[in-house]
């Protein structure tokens, strides 16, 4: 069994990945190879890095998170992908699961956990920490007591779920277009998109629903 694990960091921010970097650097079996702060640095790296696993943020410019785990996964199927992400609402938890994700971990999880997850994956298992687990469990017991409730739903794209949160936050349409590298116009359609989705008549409605499945903090 191999006993060096390679490790590539994926995550927009720096001090993100430097804080990532601290908690592995004392692991004598396991190692950051490489880092980036896009998926395209990303993907331009990965042949000559060739990790056994990478370490993902859902919320990158241009392409996001879930978007790069097919990508990654059809070019190198030998690569795990363990995402690290702020978000806990069922949504971007089970789109992640369904792109081929080998894990995923809220980014406030403890040193150990991390080790841990990376560990169990890259020795062929899946790993989902404890509160992300509670989600999925909470979530299948819910759909299971009301077949007809709304929250079984059509899913929400990972797009959408950015542009849900961000405009619950409280920014324009102009900034999320901005962030996203999107046009306002596509913005103002996936909103309209969202809402006709569920059947909502007015923003507030938008807002509520992003407070109550948690894709927002009050």
């Amino acid at each position: 069994m191999n006993n060096k694990w390679k490790v590539f960091l994926v995550d927009d921010h720096q001090i993100v990945r430097d804080g990532i970097r601290s908690l592995i650097e004392d692991a004598n079996d396991i190692f950051i190879i490489g880092e980036a702060g896009n998926g395209e640095e990303m993907l331009s790296m990965l042949d000559s890095a060739q990790p056994d696993i990478i370490l993902l943020d859902i919320s990158l410019p241009g392409m996001n998170g879930i978007e790069l785990i097919p990508i990654i996964k059809e070019k190198y199927p030998q690569m795990r992908v363990l995402i690290l992400s702020m978000y806990n609402a069922d949504d971007y938890i089970f789109n992640s699961v369904r792109a081929g994700a080998n894990g995923y971990l809220p980014k406030n999880s403890s040193k150990a956990e991390l080790l841990e997850a990376i560990r169990k994956i890259c020795d062929g298992n899946d790993y989902f920490g404890e509160e992300v687990h509670k989600v999925i469990v909470n979530s299948y017991i819910s759909m299971a007591k009301d077949d007809k409730s709304p929250d079984k739903k059509q899913q929400l794209s990972l797009r959408e779920l950015e542009i849900l949160k961000l405009f619950a936050e409280g920014y324009s349409n102009k900034y999320i277009a901005d962030k996203l590298f999107i046009s306002v116009r596509t913005v103002e359609s996936h909103k309209n998109h969202i809402m006709q989705k569920f059947g909502f008549k007015s923003t507030v409605e938008l807002v509520k629903y992003a407070i109550r499945h948690k894709i927002v903090e009050l």
